[in-house]
């Protein structure tokens, strides 16, 4: 509780007896709400999302227009019959190949960053996102454990292991991030913002250790694998799409129900048990519901890193730091930037396909690099 003198939200003083509200600054002796989710970005996130979506089904191997596309899409609403131009040959290439791919992708994007966000805000760590936390990595673990033991091949993956896969993945995620939760806490309370990375980056080595054992012992599985562990959204159909719909309800459901318990949480755990939120109750939820999300992303499109780290801070930086917009708005750019990011990687090397993980590591190290050095600063 804060009192004369004392600095609220933002280090300003506060007037005696009056508490300082979660995420409120003081300004001429009056709180002050952050700026939360305006409408503006939340047009602005669903119109990246359609264009997106638009941009990703027109493009390929056979480009089609983008104006047919969309009347097309929206002959997919009941009751709407509009010609679009487009013959049979081209209504299936729409509708059974590149729409499933496309929606997957704006998924599994929505997924990697609102959970890269949650975790942002759980850890009160800037750099803080799954792929770095090693929740990929365990992921990645299970799922490869899971592969070797059943002895699941090709694209029969998902589609042999509709339940097992997912699950396998849940519980390597949040055991990952646990495990280094406490590595990183084994430095008392004067670490720097870096060493929950060290943490995530020795236990993501140590994970990637045990990865390649098992996969020494059972040589058939490395290329599959191996091929799943660089990231692709590939998909034969609607069967990842629909795999993955259920763990991406609930997750998006349990962070944005809770997301400004993330701007209490970032006052510090005196603060926000004063004004009667339970700090360790709240992370663990939120930790939990994190990890559902990357465990289903991980489990359908494998390991794609830095999504996290990219869409969330990208968000920040045009939107403000309140939980209250970060965290869906990064779900609708999250998904677009992905949706996006996998047309990239099928058309600037066509016929030939490149990895969707390498190129979002292509884009996300030098990224990284920036806010690692801006972290650095502010915190000197």
């Amino acid at each position: 509780m804060s009192t004369a003198g004392t600095p609220g939200a933002t280090g300003t003083p506060v007037r005696p007896g009056e508490p300082a509200a979660p995420g409120r600054s003081i300004r001429g002796g009056r709180p002050v709400r952050p700026a939360g989710l305006r409408r503006r970005w939340l047009v602005a996130g669903f119109a990246a999302v359609l264009v997106s979506a638009i941009a990703g089904i027109a493009f390929g191997p056979v480009s089609l227009p983008p104006g047919s596309v969309a009347i097309e899409l929206l002959n997919l609403v009941p009751g709407v019959h509009l010609h679009s131009g487009l013959n049979e040959r081209e209504v299936a290439i729409v509708t059974e190949l590149r729409l499933p791919r496309v929606v997957l992708g704006l998924l599994v994007g929505g997924m990697l960053a609102l959970a890269g966000g949650c975790y942002q805000g759980v850890f009160r760590n800037p750099l803080a996102d799954p792929h770095l936390l090693g929740v990929a990595a365990g992921a990645g673990l299970a799922v490869t454990a899971v592969i070797v033991a059943r002895g699941v091949t090709g694209a029969d993956v998902t589609v042999g292991l509709p339940v097992t896969i997912p699950l396998a993945a849940f519980v390597g995620a949040l055991g990952a991030v646990l495990l280094t939760y406490l590595l990183g806490a084994a430095g008392g309370r004067d670490r720097s913002p870096a060493t929950l990375i060290l943490a995530g980056v020795a236990v993501s080595a140590f994970l990637a250790a045990g990865q390649t054992y098992l996969l020494q012992r059972d040589a058939e599985s490395i290329q599959e694998v191996y091929s799943w562990m660089l990231g692709r959204l590939a998909t034969a159909g609607w069967h990842d799409v629909l795999l993955m719909l259920p763990y991406t309800v609930v997750t998006a459901a349990v962070v944005l129900l809770h997301r400004r318990e993330l701007d209490v949480l970032a006052l510090g755990d005196d603060e926000a048990s004063s004004l009667g939120l339970h700090p360790q109750r709240s992370r663990l939820l939120l930790v939990a519901a994190a990890s559902l999300g990357t465990a289903a992303a991980v489990s359908v499109s494998g390991l794609i890193g830095f999504v996290g780290i990219i869409v969330p801070h990208t968000v920040r930086m045009l939107a403000g730091s309140s939980y209250r917009a970060v965290l869906p708005l990064s779900v609708l750019f999250g998904g677009a930037f992905l949706a996006l990011t996998d047309l990239a990687a099928r058309t600037v090397a066509a016929p030939s396909e490149i990895p969707i993980g390498v190129v979002t590591a292509l884009l996300g190290g030098p990224f990284f690099a920036l806010v690692l050095r801006t972290t650095k600063r502010v915190s000197e």
